[in-house]
């Protein structure tokens, strides 16, 4: 028996692999050829298409057509994804250049939000085709996952690595700021001293509720993006 795949995902990933092979600002199909080259309605058609507008792949312009993002990389606020799961779907190959990686005791705040005495730092440049997105400091208690990541990581996704093991990152919380660039974070990603950075920090819990990972990501403004899914609350 064979699987069923809705037309709009069909359209959709084809889209996925074109824009991929794209440059920004290049045309793609129109409503009307996409219906043509699928045989599908212009609503199944506009619905696919609109999927990649939300996720930032691609923008319309009334009167001219449907074109391809400048690539920036793109998550919502309220969904936990990893770095190399981001990258993918934006047709970039992820990397990461390791710049420490280390167990040592914990600070005051590491110990009080982590419940833990010892930690693993993994502190890391997190790249999209070889290119400074950002740089990323994670701290784990040490006892829980030292052995899983105490090693050469690669192109390997921490995430992956980590509910692998059975420690699967689940929910969490983030405070998000504009910070100026440091003389760190300059050297590391490339840009200028005071450069405004996106900052998230977060606190990420496992399936069981615990604390897991504790991070600091110090993200290139112009070279990623976070949107944010809402819904308007109505005057009364």
């Amino acid at each position: 028996m064979t699987d069923f795949v809705p037309r709009y995902y069909t359209i959709e990933q084809s889209l996925r692999a074109r824009i991929a092979q794209l440059e920004p600002d290049a045309p793609l199909p129109s409503d009307s050829q996409l219906c043509e080259e699928f045989g599908v309605s212009r609503m199944t058609a506009r619905g696919a298409v609109q999927r990649l507008v939300q996720e930032g792949l691609v923008y319309r312009v009334p009167g001219r057509g449907t074109f391809v993002a400048p690539a920036r990389a793109s998550r919502t606020a309220s969904h936990i994804l990893s770095f190399s799961d981001e990258m993918r779907r934006r047709g970039k190959v992820p990397s990461s250049q390791v710049v420490e990686q280390a167990r040592r005791a914990a600070n005051e705040d590491e110990t009080r939000r982590l419940h833990t005495d010892e930690v693993f730092v993994l502190r890391r440049v997190r790249e999209a085709d070889g290119e400074p997105v950002a740089f990323e400091t994670a701290v784990f208690p040490a006892v829980r996952v030292a052995e899983l990541l105490d090693r050469e990581l690669g192109t390997e996704s921490v995430f992956a690595l980590l509910a692998g093991a059975g420690v699967v990152p689940t929910a969490g919380r983030a405070d998000i700021a504009a910070e100026a660039a440091t003389l760190e974070d300059a050297r590391w990603l490339g840009v200028k001293r005071g450069e405004p950075l996106l900052v998230e920090r977060r606190l990420i819990h496992d399936q069981d509720g615990a604390p897991l990972e504790l991070t600091e990501s110090r993200y290139v403004g112009s070279r990623y993006g976070l949107g944010v899914d809402f819904d308007v609350e109505l005057p009364r």
